[in-house]
């Protein structure tokens, strides 16, 4: 466990999340030139010698508004403040200074942490002026830098040491200088929040975690970066991706919505349970559907959550159509568990909770060999294969390739030959006889000429 923790603060678009993905050496950030792209703080891990921290991109601050959404940021922003040891108050150098980073410091001093002021975009001799009058903060000389550059990053991080040495010297660092020893067996289950815009997948995440750890409001599209937020959940290790709402493809216009959609898309393909938001205020609705085919082409097994379960009145009769369709339009993740929600009460999360365990549980299951091909030789008896060309199409014998998602190898005559629906017919009744309803199931079938399995197959 990291322990020191640094949160990155400015105004919007001086280049904060630019340097938060210079600092952790990777592209976690959403950047863009449009102001106000970050609005949840997103943590990443850093290295600063043989220590690591954590470093904490926050959203803009912005003085100018005082609307929903402008409270939401700010109210996640002090969190991420009182998350802190010390903070990079970063100001845009070509800009200068302004009145809102005035504020700013103002806010800074009253918190009493480390203050690191940083000059950002002091590539060339662009940003002079904006460094000299950033004396007048009284923070001391600040340190120039480029995070698009990597220019002054080894000075930004000598400063960061000395703030830890001065947290060590006030005892609270830990006593050897090294990290607590930690079980890494024991690796959190990664869980994906996905749904179209304003079905509450922020605030379903807040009321898991027991915090306004993101932020949320009436308005669509608030949530912008896939954030991961690593928690105890009703006793379960988990890592939460809070994603971006999903709209058809044709409704997306700016640039910025485009790259939180790929950030969402990232954050299924990197999950292990994907729990997909429905709003039961609104009827199941085509984007649904795709969100889910979507995971389950990535192999991803789903919890569907239906929330907003308070304001239903004839609840019976809404989730039996919800149910019906899901199992009708989604034949491949047929039976994946339905759990009824409510972001604002409460209502549902262990059931939510209980349904994800589930169905990790079935996304990592192993058959043997030996029940795979005693229960072959009976799907073909009851429903033998059709011939081709007059010649029948033999199963010699099944095996299990892998899980995550459960993936089996068939060997067979004219494996190219075999129909759609038989396929379906296998997949199906390994679904109903060894307990994987709700996950994806991949069938590969191999040439009994072919000797390794694992080699480029017919699906």
């Amino acid at each position: 466990m990291m322990d020191f923790t640094i949160a990155i603060v400015g105004r919007p678009n001086v280049g904060k999340s630019t340097l938060f993905n210079r600092l952790i050496g990777k592209r976690a950030a959403l950047v863009d030139d449009t102001p106000g792209v970050t609005r949840d703080f997103r943590e990443g891990e850093a290295f600063l010698g043989d220590r690591s921290i954590a470093v904490l991109d926050t959203a803009g601050m912005d003085f100018s508004g005082s609307g929903e959404l402008e409270s939401g940021i700010w109210r996640v922003t002090e969190r991420a403040l009182d998350l802190s040891d010390a903070c990079i108050f970063l100001f845009d150098a070509r800009c200068g200074i302004l009145p809102a980073d005035h504020e700013i410091a103002a806010i800074l001093r009253r918190a009493s942490k480390p203050i690191i002021l940083a000059a950002n975009k002091c590539e060339g001799s662009a940003g002079v002026a904006g460094q000299l009058d950033a004396h007048e903060f009284g923070l001391g000389a600040p340190i120039a830098l480029s995070a698009e550059h990597g220019e002054g990053i080894h000075d930004l991080l000598d400063a960061v040491g000395d703030a830890i040495l001065v947290k060590a010297g006030n005892g609270h660092a830990n006593a050897e200088g090294t990290e607590p020893q930690t079980d890494e067996s024991c690796k959190p289950l990664r869980i994906a929040v996905v749904g179209r815009p304003n079905a509450g997948k922020s605030s379903l995440i807040n009321r898991m975690l027991g915090d306004d750890r993101l932020v949320t409001g009436s308005q669509p599209g608030t949530t912008r970066d896939a954030i991961a937020i690593p928690a105890e959940w009703f006793g379960s290790k988990v890592l939460i991706h809070d994603t971006a709402g999903m709209r058809k493809r044709s409704r997306i216009t700016e640039r910025v919505e485009k790259l939180s959609v790929a950030d969402a898309l990232g954050a299924v393909r990197f999950a292990e349970t994907v729990i997909l938001l429905l709003d039961a205020a609104i009827p199941l609705e085509v984007q649904d559907l795709r969100i889910a085919d979507l995971a389950e082409q990535e192999g991803r097994p789903v919890v569907i959550a239906i929330n907003k379960w308070d304001t239903v009145k004839d609840r019976k009769h809404r989730f039996a159509a919800i149910r019906e369709r899901l199992d009708d339009r989604l034949p491949n993740i047929r039976g994946a568990p339905a759990v009824c929600v409510s972001a604002l009460t409460g209502e549902g999360l262990q059931d939510v909770h209980r349904a994800v365990l589930q169905i990790s549980s079935i996304w990592n299951r192993r058959v043997s060999t030996g029940q795979l091909n005693r229960w072959l030789e009976e799907m073909t008896i009851n429903h033998p294969p059709p011939a081709v060309r007059g010649k029948p199409i033999r199963f010699r014998y099944m095996t299990q390739a892998k899980t995550r998602p459960p993936s089996f190898v068939a060997m067979c005559s004219h494996p190219r030959h075999v129909p759609t629906g038989y396929r379906r017919y296998l997949k199906n009744g390994l679904r109903q006889s060894f307990g994987f309803e709700g996950t994806p199931i991949r069938i590969f079938l191999r040439s009994q000429s072919e000797k390794n399995p694992f080699a480029p197959k017919s699906r």
